[in-house]
């Protein structure tokens, strides 16, 4: 099965990483939904991918120098579009009561830099919800990889990447990640190495794959799932398949 994953949710449709986009990711038919998570000034995980807020809401700062309050009072749906105005800056707890009842898994993306106590904090609300057996946890750092496993072993493991390099699989290896996530490009020109990937048992998800043209060629180069802003076009693209 490919599977379908809703980048920051279904970001064409709604604003990035904000339940709207989440709740739109799950009626249009995505398998997983990825979203990232940061802390708080105050230690409260909240789902955002940039350090600061300046791009996605219509506050100013840097996410760990702010407080929840602070976060939660911004807008972050308007400089999307005026019918989104006054959706917010969801906490972790939230996205979680959300999707817990969708039965879709979830691909969450811990931010660097994140302390060990704030990875804890964030598997903790994991496990509080009865979701690591249907997460898998990814990073770009491979120490908070690291520090997922040593805190949480059974947890799923992602590794993101911005390239393949001559140390990929050995790394993944070393994590015992179940999932590589490089750019779409990197899937497309290294056969080689998602041959090596796949005799490791190691999955790999391209981000972000919004061409369309392109989505039967990760296919045939043997993607476990395709990470979109355009889920529900994917949704139809593959059942029609």
């Amino acid at each position: 099965m490919l599977h379908r994953v809703a980048h920051r949710g279904y970001a064409a449709a709604a604003p990035e990483n904000t339940l709207p986009a989440f709740e739109a990711a799950i009626r249009a038919g995505a398998t997983i939904v990825e979203f990232d998570v940061r802390v708080t000034a105050d230690g409260v995980p909240v789902v955002i991918h940039d350090r600061t807020v300046d791009r996605t809401t219509t506050g100013h700062g840097r996410v760990w120098d702010l407080g929840f309050e602070d976060i939660a009072a911004l807008d972050a749906g308007v400089r999307f579009s005026p019918a989104f105005a006054g959706v917010r800056v969801p906490a972790l707890e939230e996205v979680l009561d959300l999707l817990q009842a969708s039965g879709a898994e979830l691909l969450v993306e811990i931010k660097s830099p994140a302390t060990l106590d704030e990875v804890k904090s964030i598997l903790a609300h994991l496990a509080g919800h009865d979701l690591l057996a249907r997460t898998v946890v990814q990073s770009f750092d491979p120490d908070v990889v690291r520090k997922a496993r040593e805190i949480a072993p059974e947890v799923r493991r992602g590794l993101l990447l911005f390239r393949f390099d001559a140390e990929t699989v050995s790394l993944c290896r070393e994590l015992g990640v179940a999932l590589c996530n490089p750019p779409v490009a990197d899937v497309l020109r290294s056969p080689a190495v998602m041959a090596e990937l796949a005799a490791a048992g190691v999955g790999v998800m391209p981000w972000t794959a919004n061409d369309r043209s392109l989505w039967p060629s990760l296919v045939e180069a043997g993607v476990a799932g395709l990470i979109t802003d355009h889920v529900g076009e994917l949704t139809g693209w593959s059942t029609a398949r």
